[in-house]
């Protein structure tokens, strides 16, 4: 099985960003503790700041991947590009969010691209990924 995880703006910066919301490590660190998991799953990670760039590779795995985990960061609330981006590809993908986006500022309580993805799962930190390869494997 193939999934690939993708994630947007700002994530770069996980383990030093505001670290009481979005924790203490890495996405690289955290990305090792998935593989070893996971030893079974072929797991890739991407991650990207600019928009145009995340449909790229939305694009480029969408057809030939099991499963997509997206987390797009501030475009999940306004890219309706990344949304059609979603919509087009036939790999199934699973939004995911490390903060409860709701326990948060307004514009972060609404998903435009969470339409299109078979589910969404947010606020429960990193663990969010592995529940999200779980929901793969499961499927």
């Amino acid at each position: 099985m193939k999934i690939a995880i993708i994630n947007g703006p700002n994530l770069n910066l996980l383990g030093k960003r505001e670290p009481e919301v979005y924790g203490k490590i890495s996405f690289e660190q955290y990305f090792e503790t998935l593989k070893t998991a996971f030893p079974n799953v072929e797991l890739t990670y991407f991650q990207s700041n600019v928009e145009g760039v995340l449909i790229d590779k939305l694009q480029e795995l969408g057809f030939s991947y099991d499963g997509i985990i997206f987390n797009g960061g501030a475009y999940t609330h306004y890219s309706y590009a990344i949304r059609d981006a979603i919509a087009a590809i036939k790999t199934p993908v699973v939004e995911v969010h490390i903060s409860n986006v709701y326990a948060r500022e307004e514009f972060r309580h609404k998903s435009i691209s969470g339409g299109n993805a078979v589910g969404v799962i947010t606020g429960l930190g990193m663990k969010g990924y592995d529940l999200a390869v779980r929901f793969f494997l499961e499927r």
